[in-house]
């Protein structure tokens, strides 16, 4: 069942995102080589609890981490490990979510160059990012769910990557996992979906491979990974629909980046 958010809810919501966002700008600092994902979970717990958050991913459902740090060809739900160290030239994924006193959660994810990093892998970031923000620019009251599936699918396309079929993003708000589920990617048989109403929030997150869309999920019952080896990228906000669009509430430097250009576009 979808969940029409209130205005006190949609204001915590931003205000929850905000402290996500300044996580990850946080910690964006601290990715380098050598580092273990451990230590990088680590730190992601200490800067949430020092906004006044819980890490919502610790616990849930077992994950025994604070956040998931997927590398090169972990898609996602990497559990972080004090053997997994950082090389240059890798790619890493850190997937986190948070909840303050309002009771209203944040969940979102970035993926970090670690030091000087391929073409190939600068492309594949950036076409996650990009998958975002083009589903981002048609958010509005009356669309349906499916168009922002389309748009997804329309940049993964351009550049040539595959899509996850398998997961996808998905409601938000006191639940980490709320309805609608939004396919990654877009086929006439998924239909089209519910249509947007203002007080929606979403959390959108393209999962763009390298190589073909194929998955493994290791034994630990948690790490997803591309089954032929290459390399992913993955890359999530959260949005609230509003009556004339949708605002951004996980915002740090790399949103008001893209908002930058977008705006600099018009």
């Amino acid at each position: 069942m979808i969940t029409l958010k209130t205005k006190a809810e949609m204001d915590n919501l931003v205000a929850v995102g905000a402290k996500l966002g300044r996580v990850f700008d946080r910690l964006s600092q601290e990715i380098r080589p050598g580092r273990s994902t451990y230590e990088i979970s680590h730190l992601a717990k200490k800067f949430l609890r020092e906004e006044g958050c819980k890490p919502t991913f610790e616990g849930y459902d077992g994950f025994p981490g604070a956040v998931c740090a997927s590398v090169n060809s972990t898609l996602i739900h990497g559990i972080p490990r004090k053997d997994i160290l950082l090389k240059e030239g890798d790619i890493l994924s850190i997937d986190m979510g948070n909840v303050d006193d309002s009771g209203m959660q944040g969940d979102a994810c970035r993926t970090f160059a670690v030091g000087n990093v391929s073409a190939e892998a600068q492309e594949l970031i950036r076409c996650s990012e990009e998958c975002f923000f083009e589903a981002y620019k048609i958010l509005k009251p009356g669309i349906h769910l499916h168009e922002i599936s389309m748009a997804i699918q329309r940049v993964a396309d351009k550049y040539g990557f595959s899509l996850v079929k398998e997961y996808g993003g998905h409601g938000l708000g006191r639940e980490m996992h709320e309805d609608p589920f939004i396919y990654n990617y877009y086929d006439a048989t998924l239909g089209l979906g519910p249509i947007l109403r203002e007080g929606m929030c979403l959390a959108i997150e393209p999962m763009v491979m390298l190589g073909k869309p194929e998955i493994d999920v290791l034994d630990d019952g948690w790490t997803v990974k591309s089954r032929d080896g290459k390399i992913n990228a993955h890359y999530e906000n959260d949005v609230i629909i509003t009556s004339t669009g949708a605002i951004i509430t996980s915002v740090d430097s790399n949103v008001r980046r893209h908002l930058s250009e977008l705006e600099n576009k018009k």
